[in-house]
């Protein structure tokens, strides 16, 4: 797998599972990569509802929640000036995680309203690793066509569908199964769960 420091960017959306994009923001912090994060209005509602975190001073709950790295930059979703918005900016790939079914139908539809959809943008048009982790179910097929129109972008779609082959024992093991297929996709190196035949 490919090794040294890259550049990442990470959004997380109001879908549930919020603890996905927590959890992957600190895979890649540990692996000594670089990570802009975008999180949504309804992301940070979702930190309050599943994660129980006091949302009032975001700061102090970023701090909580990731780990406390120089390499971690926040941003805001109306900030455009920020260098992930350009396709200039070198960005070794994009992780939407847990993705909407807003966000991702804007992705499909080519709106940059935000930040996050901007940067989405750019990944597609800029042929680099655009990964979209959906948290819903069912799906409709609105749904479906939005996922098949990003894939044949060449953006990868990526559920949040934990496997159980490797027998897991806890919460942890489920939610580590799905962050490390994400990190496969962008060939980083984990050992977040334990593979087929080992």
């Amino acid at each position: 797998m490919t090794q040294g420091k890259r550049v990442f960017t990470v959004g997380i959306t109001g879908a549930s599972g919020a603890v996905y994009g927590v959890r992957l923001v600190n895979a890649l912090l540990k692996a000594d990569h670089q990570v802009h994060l975008i999180v949504t209005e309804a992301g940070w509602q979702v930190f309050y509802h599943e994660l129980n975190e006091d949302t009032t001073d975001r700061a102090s709950c970023l701090e909580r929640l990731f780990l406390n790295e120089k390499d971690l930059q926040i941003h805001t979703l109306q900030d455009f000036s920020a260098p992930i918005a350009s396709g200039s900016y070198k960005n070794d790939g994009m992780i939407i995680i847990p993705c909407s079914m807003g966000t991702m139908a804007k992705i499909a539809q080519g709106i940059s309203s935000n930040l996050l959809e901007r940067t989405a943008d750019v990944m597609l048009k800029e042929k680099r690793p655009l990964v979209i982790v959906p948290r819903e179910t069912p799906l409709h097929s609105i749904h479906l066509g939005n996922m098949k129109i990003i894939g044949d972008m060449g953006g990868l779609i990526v559920p949040a569908m934990p496997g159980f082959y490797h027998q897991p024992q806890t919460l942890d093991d489920v939610i580590n199964f799905v962050v490390g297929k994400v990190l496969d996709q962008l060939d980083v190196s984990h050992d977040l769960f334990t593979r087929w035949g080992e």
